[in-house]
């Protein structure tokens, strides 16, 4: 792997912490890892957070953080992240969902994370029987809003190609994990998991 991808992580009031810190966590220590062994080469991965605007973000157990871009500076993106948490806020904000189909359609990757699925759904990004899945708690929810997807249980996250989808919280860590091993190859991804001295969930 020779490139760089962009790797934009979604923010929004309410959105559950570790939805948000895992996948960063994953990917930047990924980066880390890689830098050890092949100094000097491009890193795999430059990892950032979108949201609204540059204000502070109240996540849902009332952390804040400072996102690195709003929608209107975000860079290009190849690999896009969404997180869950209450996501009732960012699926009434229509700027939140027209930003994330834009995104979603020039990026490699759209992944969701727990009920960050109800985003992607929202936004038009997941279409007809797409089979997909979200926090076991918000399973039937999601299947009530909207019929069409093909919503499983029992899974840890599905990979449909271009759209990724996780169970919940700390589902998106075994996701992630997933995703650097499909971008930068298993190696890199066992490492990663090893340092952040996480037992990695593989299906």
């Amino acid at each position: 792997m020779t490139e760089t991808l962009q790797v934009a992580i979604l923010a929004f009031d309410d959105v559950e912490a570790l939805d948000l810190a895992g996948p960063y966590e994953v990917f930047t220590t990924a980066v880390r890892m890689h830098q050890r062994t092949a100094a000097g080469a491009a890193a795999p991965f430059a990892v950032y957070s979108v949201a609204r605007n540059k204000s502070p973000v109240r996540m849902r157990a009332g952390l804040q953080m400072l996102p690195d871009h709003g929608f209107d500076d975000a860079p290009a993106v190849d690999v896009l992240i969404v997180p869950g948490g209450v996501v009732d806020g960012a699926m009434a904000c229509r700027a939140t969902l027209e930003w994330l189909a834009h995104a979603s359609r020039s990026a490699r990757i759209t992944a969701s994370v727990c009920t960050g699925a109800f985003l992607l759904a929202a936004s038009g990004v997941l279409k007809g029987d797409e089979a997909v899945t979200t926090h076991w708690e918000d399973i039937a929810d999601l299947r009530g809003r909207f019929p069409a997807l093909d919503v499983r249980e029992g899974v840890r996250w599905v990979d449909r190609g271009g759209i990724v989808t996780s169970a919940g919280i700390t589902a998106g860590i075994d996701m992630s994990l997933h995703l650097v091993a499909r971008l930068a190859g298993e190696p890199l991804a066992l490492r990663t998991a090893r340092q952040m001295d996480f037992a990695w969930t593989r299906a």
